[in-house]
């Protein structure tokens, strides 16, 4: 998912087996404590944390759209009360601090959220964004950051399985009164308040524009 490619071609084969889409989750999402790159040249938390998801979504928009009430649900966290949007090293080539790019992708992923669900108020297709609390599994194992190694061993007995991290993304999947709750930050499948940061419309909007320029769509896929 942090290659660009392999997101279209994921895009493309979803496209070719399925006339319509009624549930997008984007659940996808790393942590390096040291900068790394992807095959496209971008700095690899912020490529796959984000980026992947908003370039898939428009991807599979119009398909979304052909449902009677399609739904896209963002996995963000409540690392996201601790991320600014920084547009003068958004990619941390001046500098780089793996849990600075972790909580940056993560308001990402709630500041695109949002401002997808204005974009498709007048269609049936709904946007919201997930905390799924802390689970238990290999997040951030591959390079992790010092406070990571120190307590995860410590916290772990005490985090949720990945069946109940998974159960607010099923909750906002499937849940009837839901069909028209949209622009909302959940946990514990509830709607609850994210940052302040995470409610600037023009931020918003600048980093819809500038993830759609570093994915290569030509124009914003949700405005229809």
């Amino acid at each position: 998912m942090s290659s660009q490619a392999e997101v279209r071609r994921l895009a493309g084969e979803v496209l070719q087996r399925h006339a319509r889409i009624d549930v997008l989750i984007n659940n996808v999402g790393g942590y390096w404590n040291t900068r790394h790159v992807t095959p496209d040249g971008l700095e690899h938390t912020f490529a796959l944390n984000h980026l992947a998801p908003f370039l898939l979504t428009n991807l599979l928009l119009e398909s979304l759209k052909q449902s009677a009430a399609g739904r896209v649900v963002t996995v963000s966290s409540n690392a996201q009360a601790m991320g600014r949007i920084d547009f003068d090293d958004l990619q941390g080539e001046r500098s780089y601090s793996g849990a600075r790019a972790y909580n940056q992708s993560k308001l990402a992923n709630v500041l695109f959220t949002y401002e997808l669900a204005r974009r498709l108020q007048t269609t049936s297709v709904t946007a919201n964004a997930v905390h799924p609390g802390l689970v238990s599994t290999a997040f951030g194992a591959g390079d992790p950051g010092r406070a990571q190694r120190l307590f995860v061993p410590v916290l772990r007995p005490f985090m949720k399985s990945p069946a109940q991290g998974a159960a607010t993304s099923i909750h906002l999947a499937s849940a009837p009164d839901l069909d028209q709750m949209t622009g909302r930050y959940f946990a514990k499948s509830k709607p609850t308040r994210s940052s302040k940061r995470s409610y600037d419309t023009l931020v918003a909007a600048r980093l819809w524009d500038v993830s759609a320029d570093l994915v290569g769509l030509t124009a914003p896929a949700a405005n229809a």
